[in-house]
């Protein structure tokens, strides 16, 4: 059985995304960390390591190559939202460090260990903010992101005043959601639905990308 460094690495790979040494150390820090907390604080309803590694790493940095393609390597500014322990949010963080990665979420437990994550792994691009979206007050994003976090109109609806011109919303999904995107407000279109094959998890899973209508 692989070790979870080898695991690791080799789930990245085959999504396309090749991890340095740092960068490995860096996510199992993080999978430690979470573990740890997870204990007391009840982070995430998954407790096996191994199931974190494919449930929470890989199926985040699934996001990464397509997001790279489409970024190009622009220093964009990146909203996390409904992030619990930091999903995607760290993992885009950690790989894509030419961005700035900002993580909301109403549970206060959970943004804390998002801002100990940041600290322990020097990830000074990745900041945490405790607060519902309904009264968040940031600046406008390039990129706003979110897994499982709400259905597609919600989540456009909840997040639209912090969009900057130009911007993309990336909704991480399992199934196809035709129900949600036929439920969208007229004005957003969905310009690419992009299916994702996440090493070790027996699941489907998807990237919906949506713009407002020029």
């Amino acid at each position: 059985m692989p070790s979870d460094h080898a695991a690791l690495v080799q789930g990245a790979a085959a999504l396309g995304c090749a991890l340095t040494d740092d960068q490995a150390a860096r996510l199992l820090d993080y999978l430690a960390l979470l573990a740890k907390w997870n204990r007391v604080y009840n982070l995430t309803a998954i407790r096996e390591p191994s199931a974190m590694l494919a449930q929470h790493l890989l199926d985040s940095i699934a996001v990464v190559p397509p997001f790279r393609r489409w970024s190009g390597g622009r220093p964009l500014r990146v909203l996390d939202v409904g992030s619990g322990a930091g999903l995607p949010g760290v993992v885009i963080a950690t790989l894509m460090p030419e961005n700035d990665v900002t993580c909301v979420d109403a549970v206060g437990k959970k943004t804390a260990f998002i801002r100990q994550a940041a600290g322990q792994l020097g990830l000074t691009n990745l900041h945490a903010v405790h607060s519902r979206i309904e009264s968040f007050a940031g600046p406008a994003f390039d990129v706003v992101t979110s897994r499982a976090f709400a259905a597609l109109a919600d989540f456009v609806a909840l997040t639209r005043g912090h969009c900057a011109p130009g911007s993309i919303w990336l909704a991480m999904k399992g199934k196809h959601p035709h129900d949600e995107i036929a439920g969208l407000p007229g004005q957003i279109e969905v310009f690419h639905v992009e299916q994702l094959r996440v090493p070790g998890l027996d699941a489907e899973r998807c990237l919906v990308w949506m713009r407002e209508r020029a």
